[in-house]
């Protein structure tokens, strides 16, 4: 992934200074550098990547790069991953992301239960604690339940210094503002500060989106490019649009709205005061045991998306999902098929994180350069 066109380099005298560029702001321009070698090192993995390498991905100059890998090994970030193989000269030394450094902290607020998990800096789970949730209690409540959570998950053995907590919340809501819509179900969250309190509280940086946007924002991993859906079938209906590797909200913060497109125009009455939304009817099936109907319906729904979107990926998660994971990935793989406009439709599968560690993933974003 070669990210060196959007870097700022500050010249050739050693590419890491801001001596005679009027207006450059050098803790930012420091701060960008940073991310973006943390960020490739992050996708390199163990194995690691040279000083030369960086600088040809980056279009730093090898001075800089120095410059910079020596600080982020005097913060512990980084760290020597062994010697690469000779090309005739002195072995390059390797260097590595160091995941424990630092930690992240993810928070998925359901409709009825709660959970958190404490990640490092490679997004590997280090700790999770779940437990239930009434949402609809109101906003004092849930804030102490999150304080609590995060309380738990980073009281053991949670040496490494935090760099922040996201949190992923049902929609409508304003991940700019960090300040909730009329949540379906429960209009009385409307206009309330969640990021704003819980950054008081906790002391440290909140990241606030809706659950969908956080699981999908951890959909392509590190680095990760293309386009995806990702379907949340849980206590609700919901969609995460990930858009030439970009987590897309929309101009309102409204995007995702998957599950209030309307299937049938008589249908039953849904609780965002629409009628047959496919939330609905798909949850009404699996209240009835009819999984493989409510596979079939979440699968209409997938259909009209990719016909829109021309994803590359369509994904599944959320506590219906995960208890009969064959059922609803061959059930919304054979609509798509069926529906399918031109060629092959995209691949189905599950997603292979959960909502909390997309949060987490939010969370940690700003210290690779993301969100």
């Amino acid at each position: 992934m070669n990210r060196g066109k959007g870097n700022v380099s500050g010249g050739g005298g050693g590419g890491d200074r801001a001596g005679g560029r009027g207006g450059v702001n050098l803790p930012a321009l420091r701060g960008y550098n940073e991310a973006l070698l943390l960020d490739l090192l992050r996708s390199a993995g163990a194995p690691g990547l040279g000083r030369a390498e960086l600088a040809a991905r980056t279009g730093l100059t090898p001075q800089a790069v120095s410059k910079i890998t020596a600080r982020l090994a005097a913060e512990g970030l980084v760290a020597e991953a062994g010697r690469g193989a000779s090309t005739g000269g002195k072995p390059r030394t390797l260097l590595r992301l160091v995941p424990q450094a630092r930690h992240g902290v993810g928070v998925h607020l359901d409709r009825d239960r709660i959970r958190a998990v404490r990640v490092d800096l490679a997004g590997g789970v280090v700790d999770e604690w779940s437990g239930p949730l009434d949402f609809g209690a109101g906003p004092d409540l849930v804030v102490e339940a999150v304080l609590a959570a995060v309380v738990r998950v980073r009281a053991r053995g949670a040496a490494a210094p935090p760099v922040g907590v996201g949190v992923a919340a049902p929609g409508p809501l304003d991940w700019r503002s960090g300040v909730l819509g009329p949540v379906t179900g429960f209009p009385g969250w409307a206009g309330f500060p969640l990021r704003e309190v819980l950054e008081t509280r906790l002391g440290l940086p909140v990241a606030l989106d809706k659950d969908t946007n956080a699981a999908v924002a951890a959909a392509g991993g590190p680095g990760g490019t293309g386009s995806c859906v990702y379907l949340h079938v849980g206590t609700g209906l919901g969609a995460g649009l990930r858009l030439d590797g970009v987590v897309y909200r929309g101009a309102r913060s409204a995007a995702g709205e998957f599950g209030h497109q309307v299937l049938r125009l008589d249908g039953p009455p849904c609780r965002c005061g629409g009628r047959g939304c496919l939330e609905v009817l798909c949850l009404d099936a699996v209240a009835r045991g009819d999984l493989a109907g409510a596979a079939r319906l979440l699968g209409e729904g997938a259909a009209n998306l990719v016909a829109l979107l021309d994803v590359d990926r369509v994904l599944l998660g959320g506590r219906v999902v995960a208890a009969e994971p064959c059922v609803f990935v061959e059930g919304v793989r054979a609509v798509l098929e069926a529906r399918a406009l031109t060629g092959e439709p995209p691949p189905v599968g599950l997603a292979v994180a959960g909502v909390a560690e997309g949060a987490a993933a939010l969370a940690l974003g700003p210290l690779f350069g993301h969100g």
